[in-house]
């Protein structure tokens, strides 16, 4: 079985998922560095370079080329645009949403333009966690609040609900 999490970008899913699967023993594996080094690319250039819409048919590509077992699997904040992308996440894995606030989202996104955020030009963060927030929910079998809360507690939260 997988632990997949999912969140918006800032949400701790990369630093979370190397210390949860030290603590598991088990794999680690980063979809954002996946896409980058089959891409050669970094997010932000495949996103000024050919645009939103192609970087996430090359997400969704790359999730559904995953087939991994007893993984942590950090995902880009995007996946939850790819219904395919979800579901073949569940077929192997529990889904964990690691839940911050809008507030704590924008102080720990200093500069979004280096992220690699799929984010259409104009809108800003309060629109994307707006449009986002109710997806990560829905798919979420786990939710883990980690506003305020240590990477290292956010970890003990998730063992706990596991």
């Amino acid at each position: 079985m997988n632990i997949v999490l999912i969140g918006m970008p800032g949400a701790g899913k990369s630093t979370v998922g190397v210390i949860l699967a030290k603590v598991l023993g088990i794999s680690f594996l980063d979809t954002d560095i996946v896409i980058q080094q089959d891409e050669k690319s970094k997010l932000h250039k495949i996103i000024e370079r050919f645009g939103i819409k192609y970087f996430l048919e090359v997400e969704e590509r790359h999730i559904l080329g995953l087939e991994v077992e007893d993984h942590v699997i950090a995902t880009g904040g995007s996946v939850i645009y790819s219904e395919k992308s979800i579901e073949h996440l569940k077929e192997s894995g529990i889904l964990v949403y690691l839940q911050l606030s809008l507030k704590e989202v924008e102080k720990r996104l200093s500069d979004i333009t280096t992220r690699g955020i799929a984010m259409e030009k104009g809108s800003n963060l309060e629109q994307l966690y707006s449009e986002r927030k109710p997806l990560y929910e829905k798919y979420a079998d786990i939710t883990i609040d980690c506003t305020g809360k240590s990477m290292e507690e956010v970890v003990g939260e998730i063992v706990g609900a596991l």
